[in-house]
């Protein structure tokens, strides 16, 4: 269900909405919009925390669960 929900957001928020020229466009803003949505955007299925506060959270807790390590 989450990669449903990602793969969801980045085409109505950027496969949709920009009209790309090159490749390197394409990597350029996919890259920004990854930052964006990893670091700054906060998801209700993190409880509020962006997936990158989530991480550091667990990694501080000391969870093994953590699919980033």
């Amino acid at each position: 269900a989450f990669i449903e929900r990602f793969n969801r957001t980045y085409r109505t928020e950027i496969l949709d909405f920009y009209l790309f020229r090159t490749l390197n466009e394409v990597r350029e803003i996919t890259e920004r919009w990854v930052s964006e949505y990893n670091c700054e955007r906060p998801h209700e299925s993190l409880n509020n925390m962006t997936p990158e506060e989530y991480r550091q959270h667990n990694h501080l807790a000391g969870s093994s669960k953590n699919a980033w390590n």
